[in-house]
């Protein structure tokens, strides 16, 4: 999917303002981590997530998702009537019917002629959406649209810990549960448009996608229990070889060499996960944005969230070439070019 003429007009991340670190958690699970032999400082040790950001109060994801998307209508300058798709990708959902685009599209009072539906790929659904937005921009089907995110992991940390402090944890439970242990809150939105109409905007270039479904049962999400259970070694290793086809791919259609490319945003899953990542397409580790250590893996966000870091950060200038690498659960796989 390559695109002559779209372009990202606005741009946003919103930070949840509550910090959980690892010590808390760990001094709240200690009877458990003692009596299993567990590493006091394994999330930290493990993942490298020494805090993550949680909401306060009761936020559900389509509040997150309406605060980003205010936000990124402002950066692009334009009113909510001109919006002609939403596509809501959070994983985090207010409930399993009517969809929280149709809530987002009624908080951001959005015109009825507007699109709007919510779209579910796991971590990769942000990736998703822009394309499914920039392929209507391409065609000349919309002017504008707008993909939003907003991710609470508030009521899984709540029930994951209640159930690792009883007496009858295993340690293969905690471990399959630990994933959960690394989530954070947060919230992104992007305003697409056709290029036409935001001269001089950064170019999103397109994407290539493969995918490895064979794999789809090595990390799944419990509605009914608000967990995550992940065979996270077995996520690493299929997940890097999927990558490699991804990439043999990107440099196909996007012309992709590392030395070129000037950022890398990848989604966060840990430490160990972004160390593997970087060594297998020998990536400079100065080209990589983290943020996991604070914010933990704030799913389909992080790209987007980094992204807007990245720019806040004043990392990007005129010409900078983004590469946005992103692998979710299922296996699937994208990788995408912006440039600046």
């Amino acid at each position: 999917m390559l695109f002559q003429h779209v372009a990202i007009a606005g741009l946003a991340h919103i930070d949840a303002p509550r910090r959980l670190t690892s010590d808390e958690i760990h001094a709240r699970l200690k009877p458990t981590l003692d009596r299993l032999g567990i590493k006091y400082n394994v999330l930290e040790e493990v993942a490298g997530v020494r805090e993550r950001r949680l909401w306060d109060g009761e936020v559900k994801a389509s509040d997150a998702a309406t605060l980003a998307g205010v936000k990124a209508l402002a950066d692009a300058g334009i009113d909510a009537d001109r919006v002609g798709l939403l596509v809501n990708t959070s994983v985090s959902r207010d409930y399993l019917e009517p969809s929280t685009a149709s809530i987002v599209s009624g908080n951001l009072r959005l015109p009825d002629t507007c699109q709007n539906f919510d779209v579910a790929n796991a971590c990769l659904a942000f990736l998703n959406g822009m394309d499914i937005a920039s392929r209507m921009i391409e065609r000349g089907e919309i002017d504008y649209a707008l993909v939003v995110n907003g991710e609470t992991a508030e009521l899984a940390y709540e029930k994951t810990l209640d159930r690792l402090s009883r007496d009858d944890v295993t340690e293969e439970q905690f471990r399959d549960e630990m994933a959960t242990l690394t989530l954070g809150s947060g919230a992104a939105a992007m305003v697409l448009a056709r290029s036409e109409l935001a001269p001089g905007a950064p170019r999103y270039r397109g994407s290539v996608t493969r995918s490895a479904t064979e794999w789809n049962q090595l990390c799944r999400g419990d509605l009914v229990h608000d967990r995550m259970i992940a065979d996270g070694r077995m996520l690493m290793i299929e997940g890097l070889k999927l990558g490699q086809k991804t990439f043999a791919a990107a440099r196909a259609a996007l012309g992709w060499v590392v030395e070129e490319l000037d950022e890398f945003v990848i989604h966060q899953v840990s430490k160990a996960h972004t160390k593997a990542f970087l060594k297998a397409f020998r990536i400079d580790p100065k080209k990589v944005l983290t943020i996991f250590g604070e914010h933990g893996n704030i799913g389909p966000a992080s790209v987007p969230i980094v992204l807007s870091k990245l720019r806040e950060g004043g990392r990007v200038k005129k010409g900078t070439r983004i590469a946005l690498l992103g692998i979710g659960s299922g296996l699937n796989c994208s990788m995408a070019e912006v440039v600046w």
